[in-house]
């Protein structure tokens, strides 16, 4: 499933305008905190995202199975951004490594393992469309486009022209459309998010909706439509830090991936997860964050090992 595989991290902290030095402190504090959404000046960027995900339910079109063998997947995704803001136009580089450990069933067998190695890099353009500040409300509104380019090991998916079910043995919920590292595809992507904050209170909204195009050994993973929405409140506010706490919740919606044409069926999947995330600013130019993200909610096709829950955190360096 897509989850599974190597996203790009929209990461862009950005520091206090130097038009805003001469007001007050907590309005120079209000806008180097939203402006960690991304504002609109000229400047290098630098960061590194982290996104930990550890699958270890077996579902079966959305009902949980029996998994007398303990089957699990852990997911490590780490990237390195690098990016430069043009005023309003921002480009970035995303760079990830990936790291997996998994105990799955192999006919009558059980296989552990891991696979790792750096996955498909990301280059992503942003356009600030809209900004409005005030004393009291702020308003970011950004769109994006950007390509995947077939930089991560396939090797994977070469499981997938292998696979036979044995009568009698357990059923794995992990293949090999889950471990690859890349997909070999050049694949797009376009997306928009919003920052709206009155007074201490804020919002955020994102959507990303990814165009996948048939990669390496006749496989072609699913379009996929990902989203991002919740409320937060600045609990710490000053010149020179701000800490936020957001209830975020985030879902996916991707259909089924093909495989030399046909159907893969056990690749469908729809999710919803909740959970707290915190933000900060150090400074100027220092930015961080951390979350939390339990399914609520996850319907999928046929049998697939499923998240339990997800760890995501970041810190970006802006100058």
């Amino acid at each position: 499933m897509n989850s599974k595989l190597a996203l790009p991290a929209l990461l862009a902290m950005c520091l206090c305008n130097p038009a805003t030095i001469g007001r007050a402190c907590d309005l120079c504090a209000i806008y180097t905190a939203t402006e960690a959404h991304g504002g609109n000046h000229t400047g290098f960027m630098f960061g590194a995202a982290e996104q930990f995900t550890h699958f270890g339910t077996l579902q079966f079109d959305g009902i949980e199975e029996p998994d007398p063998i303990g089957q699990e997947l852990n997911s490590s995704i780490t990237q390195a951004l690098v990016g430069y803001d043009f005023d309003r136009i921002s480009l970035q580089i995303n760079i990830p490594y990936i790291h997996r450990s998994y105990r799955r069933a192999e006919g009558f067998a059980v296989e552990e393992g891991t696979e790792s190695g750096f996955g498909d890099l990301s280059l992503v353009a942003r356009y600030l469309a809209w900004h409005h500040e005030s004393d009291q409300v702020t308003g970011l509104w950004h769109v994006l486009a950007g390509i995947k380019l077939p930089t991560g090991s396939s090797d994977r998916l070469q499981e997938e022209l292998d696979e036979v079910e044995i009568e009698g043995a357990p059923e794995s919920g992990i293949h090999g459309h889950d471990l690859a590292l890349g997909s070999g595809s050049f694949d797009g992507v376009v997306g928009t998010s919003l920052y709206l904050r009155s007074g201490r209170a804020f919002v955020t909204g994102s959507a990303q909706y990814s165009i996948r195009s048939e990669g390496d050994y006749g496989y072609r993973y699913a379009n996929d439509f990902m989203w991002e929405t919740g409320p937060g409140v600045y609990l710490v506010l000053n010149d020179n830090t701000s800490i936020a706490l957001q209830l975020l919740a985030s879902g996916e919606k991707k259909g089924k991936d093909t495989f030399r044409g046909e159907s893969a069926e056990d690749t469908g999947i729809t999710d919803v997860f909740l959970g707290p995330h915190l933000s900060a600013t150090f400074g100027p130019g220092l930015s961080g964050e951390i979350g939390l993200d339990i399914p609520v909610r996850i319907d999928n096709t046929a049998l697939q090992s499923v998240p339990d829950y997800r760890i995501r955190a970041g810190m970006t360096w802006r100058y």
